[in-house]
């Protein structure tokens, strides 16, 4: 074994990029497990790794792949996991701290694809460009006046988290089309919100004054099913919904509902509670909904730039730094005192 230890991946890096950039690499041993692997190969593999990397999203992992208590327990040697992306939710941040496990995340590298993908869907949708293809491609009888649509120019976009992306997305409105950008993030600080130009607002402040509300925040027991048929109903008629953060942060069956009496003007969503969503998912009937499969990151340019942002991370944490992107920092005085018994330092 390499002197750094043995890392683990589940079936795949999120882009080549990653394995040209450690092919040489001798300070770990690393290892690919995958979900048709035995089971006793599976375990083996478990006992004695020290770093693990999976995916970001759910659905790409199996359960018995993601990190909670009872992986953590038959992993006794892991000191570290990393997911792909900016999302964490294959990973259970309070296991791995009383685990004395650090969990990394790859968060920033695929902000420009995630901001681009929600100002294409705020843009969709105020010029009803999915409903008018629609009705170009199956019908005849319409007349362009039909699908009138509105000028986001002036408009206010409600940010629900200021993170990286939501930070992106900010800039994104406020230069390019002169809107008001609110948002609301407890986690955030007032000098960053007066950087970007944004106003802080409660959530049901940020739900009536928004003609659209974007969702930017990670799924955590703070967040799930934060937006549901109260805050839809909040919400000033006409506006939409946008989300490509993760699915569980709102109620889509509420969503549906809201959409069918005719109180919002439509919705924008990428990332669904059950990915890929059912065929006869409720929102998937109304022309006024762009639908897209979790592909917001989804670009070249974000998968090698996650990819590169991955193996340097790793490299930090073998080199026996601090990596600059720990979900839970608390865990640290434990996993160094673990490190140093495991590994010698």
């Amino acid at each position: 074994m390499g002197h750094a230890g043995k890392l683990i991946y589940f079936e795949r890096w999120i882009d080549r990029r990653a394995d040209e950039l450690l092919e040489g690499e001798t300070a770990v041993e690393m290892r690919r497990v995958s979900a048709s692997d035995p089971g006793d190969v599976i375990e083996a593999a478990f006992l004695d790794a020290h770093w693990y990397q999976l995916s970001s999203t759910r659905g790409d992992i199996p359960e018995s792949f993601r990190v909670n208590a009872r992986l953590l327990e038959r992993s006794p040697n892991l000191l570290a996991v990393s997911t792909h992306g900016a999302g964490y939710d294959t990973i259970d941040l309070e296991a791995c701290t009383r685990a004395g496990v650090i969990a990394v995340n790859q968060s920033g590298g695929n902000l420009e694809a995630v901001a681009q993908h929600t100002v294409a869907l705020m843009l969709m949708l105020s010029k009803r460009a999915l409903e008018a293809d629609l009705h170009m491609r199956r019908e005849r009888g319409w007349v362009r006046a039909d699908f009138t649509g509105h000028d986001v120019t002036a408009k206010t976009i409600g940010l629900i988290g200021l993170g990286n992306v939501g930070r992106r997305v900010a800039d994104l409105a406020r230069i390019a089309f002169g809107m008001r950008v609110l948002a609301v993030d407890p986690h955030v600080d007032d000098a960053t919100f007066e950087a970007h130009q944004v106003e802080r607002r409660t959530l049901p402040e940020l739900l009536e004054q928004a003609d659209f509300v974007s969702v930017h925040c990670p799924r955590t027991p703070e967040t799930e099913w934060m937006l549901g048929a109260e805050q839809f109903a909040r919400m000033k008629p006409g506006a939409y919904v946008i989300n490509t953060a993760r699915g569980g942060i709102l109620d889509e069956v509420a969503l549906a509902e809201a959409l069918r009496e005719g109180r919002l003007a439509g919705a924008g969503i990428d990332v669904w509670d059950i990915e890929p969503p059912a065929l006869d998912h409720p929102l998937l009937a109304f022309d006024n909904v762009i639908a897209t499969p979790h592909i917001a990151g989804v670009t070249v340019e974000a998968r090698q730039t996650m990819a590169a942002y991955a193996v340097e991370q790793w490299r930090t944490i073998w080199r026996g730094e601090r990596p600059p992107r720990v979900l839970n920092p608390e865990a640290l005085p434990r996993y160094e005192e673990r490190r140093a018994a495991l590994l010698g330092r």
